[in-house]
């Protein structure tokens, strides 16, 4: 079989995780979306990928952010959103115990200076998983909406980039928006779903 012929093995885990409780949640199906939508994947990944594009950390970084996977409020009016995928090496490997530290704005477009709202922290599982339930950032000028984060590897470097969404007038405006960062949509009820998978500059 052929390189071009062979599945990836981004495919082969997504196909051995679609019939296991592997995860954050025991029973949950990590590509099964609301009303059974299916996830669509990123970019396949292929050996020697490049790594995640970095983009700029902002003014609004915290330390010490809490370890939760769950960050909407239980008064949001902001559209619940799912960030779910998996952390990688440029050999599609997966990545256990590599940590993402999610932060972003709130739906008035607003960032929590004060405390920790819309702000934590999670270790990816044994097959390089993560996922975060929270809102779809507002706007603040100057910007599109965008997520931000910090992964890394246990010991390795860290990767600082942030995530967009597609389709998103402000994109074509915003000096650090990037196509490679967009990531993959699923609309469903009551959360959309969100998927990215990072690639971390480990062979």
């Amino acid at each position: 079989m052929s390189f071009a012929e062979r599945p990836s093995r981004r495919l082969l885990l997504a196909q051995a995780l679609a019939g296991s409780a592997l995860g954050f949640g025991a029973g949950y199906s990590p590509f099964a979306f609301a009303q059974g939508t299916i996830a669509p994947a990123t970019p396949t990944c292929h050996d020697g990928d490049a790594p995640t594009k970095p983009d700029i950390e902002g003014p609004y970084f915290k330390l010490h952010s809490p370890l939760r996977t769950q960050l909407a409020e239980s008064n949001t009016r902001g559209q619940l959103y799912r960030l779910e995928g998996f952390v990688l090496t440029r050999t599609c490997e997966p990545v256990p115990s590599a940590i993402l530290d999610l932060w972003h704005a709130d739906e008035r477009g607003a960032y929590d200076e004060e405390g920790f709202r819309y702000r934590g922290h999670l270790f990816t599982d044994k097959t390089g998983r993560y996922r975060f339930d929270t809102i779809m950032p507002g706007l603040y000028p100057g910007r599109t909406r965008h997520y931000h984060f910090k992964v890394a590897a246990p010991f390795g470097r860290v990767l600082t980039t942030q995530l967009y969404f597609p389709n998103e007038p402000r994109n074509a405006t915003d000096d650090y928006y990037s196509p490679k960062l967009l990531m993959r949509i699923a609309k469903g009820s009551p959360a959309t779903t969100a998927r990215f998978d990072f690639i971390l500059d480990i062979i």
